[in-house]
């Protein structure tokens, strides 16, 4: 059976005739996905799917989206937030010959309420799906996730009863209740850009939006991938957080409220 995928035309300009082709026969485009906007399973020999390629300065990435949640199309981001998604294939640094490089790992998030210091306190887990290289390296090194996080000013996290210190530059950006990105300094000093940015903005819960109005302040905590998962309750959340608090992996900054 033929892949339902749809190539637009501005995707087509920009990874030729022959990849789009390919893509269309199945020939470069996998079965099975997780989709860059919603981050659930998709497959695109059952489902109609959306080919969305990001473009940065030097590196272009090919990701997969229900249509339902995204069309295709091209997306133009910051070439630092491109690297940092990207996951390099393990013992390669070879790509096909327009450049693309097959596989990424997405920057998952997820909202809630977490208690430090007799308070509740807005909080986003920041988890990616898969290893993180270093820009420009081929993975052997192992996951850089962490490392790359704290160059940027991110603090190791030994346990969750203090507040995080704050991250300068950097803020989350929330607009009539829904998170839209999570924003980091400009090169140069210039206008802040998206570290992370939600394809289709996320909403948050309305005790969520109200702790974070009443603070101005939100937690953000990362780990590497599979350090978290996805918990369905708060406590579960927190029993996660903990836990890779005192393996030494995770990180958290505060960083001031951008929004409403």
């Amino acid at each position: 059976m033929p892949r339902m995928l749809d190539v637009s035309e501005d995707v087509r300009a920009e990874i030729g005739d022959a990849e789009a082709d390919r893509l269309l026969v199945g020939d470069s485009a996998p079965g099975s996905y997780d989709c860059t906007s919603c981050r659930t399973p998709g497959d695109s020999d059952q489902e109609r799917t959306s080919t969305v390629l990001f473009v940065g300065d030097e590196t272009a990435v090919l990701a997969f989206a229900h249509a339902t949640c995204i069309p295709s199309q091209v997306v133009r981001i910051a070439e630092d937030q491109l690297q940092g998604a990207v996951r390099s294939i393990t013992g390669s640094e070879q790509k096909n010959p327009e450049g693309l490089m097959p596989e990424q790992a997405v920057l998952g998030i997820t909202s809630g309420l977490v208690l430090i210091e007799d308070d509740l306190r807005p909080a986003l887990v920041v988890e990616p799906t898969g290893p993180i290289a270093r820009p420009g390296t081929d993975g052997r090194a192992g996951d850089q996730f962490l490392q790359l996080l704290l160059e940027q000013g991110f603090l190791l996290t030994p346990d969750l009863n203090r507040l995080p210190g704050v991250l300068p530059g950097w803020s989350v950006l929330l607009a009539m209740g829904q998170l839209h990105a999570v924003l980091q300094p400009g090169v140069g000093g210039g206008s802040p850009v998206a570290w992370w940015q939600a394809h289709e903005p996320l909403q948050v819960t309305e005790g969520w939006r109200a702790a974070a109005n009443k603070s101005h302040t939100v937690l953000v905590f990362a780990a590497p991938a599979g350090s978290i998962g996805q918990q369905p309750r708060e406590d579960l959340l927190r029993d996660a957080l903990d836990k890779a608090a005192v393996n030494g992996l995770l990180v958290a900054a505060s960083m001031p409220l951008a929004g409403t």
